[in-house]
């Protein structure tokens, strides 16, 4: 027998719940036939939500019984709702990836091969640039978040509103090969720093802080991810500045 299901949403000429239409084919994937229901006006949605003693829509029922918006449908199918304030890595995993792969079509392009020294490079100088630009959306949040930790901030707040233009100037030339002399050093000198302030918050304060790397509005914990970028762009500068030398012996 076909499974059904009644579905309350909202759908007005100047908006529909987009919760509406994420609990719809929610239910359309478990295989229910949906019986839906729009709530046109803002009388008839304040109807509804006396009539069922309910302070938001859209609202399934299933088998006469109400089991709520899309959050209470996904538990009710045993996929609780995320906890927004969790923290997760998800953002970070999907930069870094994002950057592997650009540097590999970059340097296939270039170069004919998709592995070589330089795609490790541009995975680097990619990485910082995106990191950049994750920041420089709010740069006021993410020095808010910065100060939290960082030792060279907490002393100059200006450095914390500096540092995404630094990080993304950085990385941009980088790319392109350029200013190595201005470059190499001012990579260098923020992420020894970050280095040094994330290391001492995390594994020497055992402060349990969110990291500023990919934003102000970053879940990402403090540790190891942080430490990381720092210690990836410290390579890559000490690199830049040591490969004239490597190339001529």
């Amino acid at each position: 027998m076909q499974k059904t299901a009644v579905l309350y949403r909202m759908v007005m000429t100047d908006h529909m719940c987009p919760h509406g239409l994420k609990a719809k084919a929610l239910l359309e994937r478990k295989g229910y036939e949906v019986e839906d229901h729009h709530l046109s006006s803002r009388e008839q949605i304040d109807a509804f939500k006396a009539e069922h003693d309910v302070k938001t829509t859209p609202q399934a029922f299933i088998d006469g019984e109400r089991i709520g918006g899309f959050d209470d449908l996904s538990a009710f199918f045993g996929k609780p709702a995320k906890d927004k304030s969790d923290a997760t890595y998800t953002p970070v995993i999907a930069l870094f990836s994002v950057a592997a792969l650009m540097a590999v079509a970059v340097t296939w392009v270039s170069t004919g091969a998709a592995m070589s020294l330089r795609a490790g490079e541009l995975f680097i100088a990619i990485s910082m640039v995106l990191l950049g630009l994750q920041k420089l959306q709010d740069v006021d949040r993410f020095a808010t978040i910065f100060l939290n930790y960082d030792l060279l901030a907490q002393r100059h707040v200006r450095y914390g509103y500096v540092y995404p233009y630094v990080e993304t100037g950085a990385g941009l030339l980088m790319i392109a090969g350029a200013l190595t002399w201005i470059t190499a050093p001012a990579a260098l000198f923020v992420a020894t720093i970050g280095a040094v302030s994330v290391f001492k918050a995390v594994y020497i304060d055992k402060r349990e802080l969110k990291c500023a790397c990919v934003g102000g509005d970053s879940k990402v914990p403090l540790g190891f991810v942080s430490l990381t970028e720092n210690l990836m762009m410290m390579a890559m500068a000490v690199w830049m500045l040591a490969k004239p030398f490597a190339v001529t012996g």
